[in-house]
């Protein structure tokens, strides 16, 4: 039997984000016979402490997994680690400075994700981006393996550290559901929307995903719009949601767990709103991408790499509401593409491959 920790998420049920999605869908009937995973969970984060989920144990820290927090959250995590795994999966490298001593102290080997370039992303002040990026720089030296979810992050990588990584993407196909088409046509309703007639947008609101010039753009043509992300997450969100939620055309709506409503909100959304311009492959992307949405997406090598050139690209307010406006053609690649390289099956193969 095959010991494997998994480190650096708020845990399962997964209630958040991409890193989450993945230990969702690596786990359960994805998970071969011989593998035995263990995942570290945030107690303050999770509204109930079940013991084993899918087949998997679950281990609990009493801090939040995101924000500050995460740096001793992950460095616990480790420390818990250090004896009883074959393989310890880290993913992030908020508290990857500690990982020279878990190398010291641990037979384990050490697998790290570094998801995207968390340095550069613009809610970090200074002190945090110097700290992030020397967390990257150890995380990746002291690692036995680099996992990268985009060829842009891996690309970077070999350019800045002279090591290979190991490309492993993130899986769509969880977000296809077999909803009824009665059952989607009260979802739209609910919504106050039709079918063809709206844009859709889903994330977190950080100003290196853009929502800003999304909402400009729509508030500019008129277009219907629903924007699906943690609106009261802090100032910034709360300051876009005050100067838009009154607009007509824009529904600014909570988080949404249910995958059914999600998949009818994208399924028959008239396009798919990408904003994000830092980190690499984005769960919520190849999700759409899976579901068969038009994509318009912000002009970075990481999102170009996902979809492969497939998508429109905008860089500002001005070029996405030009692309509302573009007659699409055929966009039918871009399921493919999402069906050849984002599914859970494979990915979760490629991961137990490396253990």
């Amino acid at each position: 039997m095959k010991k494997v920790a998994i480190i650096g998420t708020q845990g399962v049920p997964a209630q958040y984000g991409g890193f989450e999605s993945l230990v969702e869908n690596i786990i359960g009937e994805n998970c071969s016979e011989g593998i035995e995973y263990t995942v570290f969970c945030s107690s303050l984060d999770k509204d109930s402490r079940l013991k084993e989920y899918k087949g998997c144990h679950l281990r609990y820290v009493p801090l939040h997994a995101n924000g500050i927090q995460s740096v001793p959250y992950d460095m616990i995590s480790m420390m818990k680690a250090i004896r009883g795994y074959d393989t310890i999966v880290i993913l992030g490298t908020s508290g990857c400075l500690f990982l020279p001593i878990l190398r010291a102290l641990s037979r384990s080997r050490i697998i790290v994700n570094i998801d995207g370039l968390e340095h550069r992303r613009e809610k970090w002040g200074m002190v945090a981006r110097t700290t992030l990026r020397l967390s990257e720089r150890t995380a990746i030296r002291n690692a036995d393996v680099v996992i990268a979810d985009n060829k842009g992050i891996a690309d970077y990588v070999e350019a800045t550290y002279h090591k290979k990584a190991v490309t492993i993407a993130y899986g769509g196909d969880n977000a296809i559901r077999n909803v009824p088409e009665l059952r989607q046509q009260e979802i739209l309703a609910q919504y106050g929307l039709t079918a063809d007639d709206f844009a859709v947008t889903v994330c977190r609101i950080e100003p290196e995903n853009n929502p800003h010039i999304t909402l400009e753009a729509f508030k500019r043509t008129g277009r219907p719009l629903i924007f699906i992300g943690n609106w009261e997450h802090s100032a910034y969100a709360r300051d876009l949601k005050k100067t838009y939620a009154q607009l007509d055309n824009i529904k600014l709506v909570d988080s949404i767990y249910d995958l059914d409503v999600l998949y009818a909100l994208r399924k028959n959304a008239h396009c798919y709103v990408h904003g994000h311009s830092a980190g690499g492959t984005n769960p919520s992307l190849v999700e759409a991408m899976a579901i068969g949405c038009r994509i318009v997406a912000f002009d970075v090598i990481y999102n170009r790499e996902t979809t492969h050139g497939k998508a429109l690209y905008y860089h500002d307010v001005e070029s996405l509401i030009q692309l509302l406006d573009t007659d699409w053609g055929d966009y039918s690649e871009l399921r493919e593409i999402a069906k050849l390289n984002y599914n859970w099956a494979t990915i979760a193969k490629a991961y137990e491959k490396l253990y």
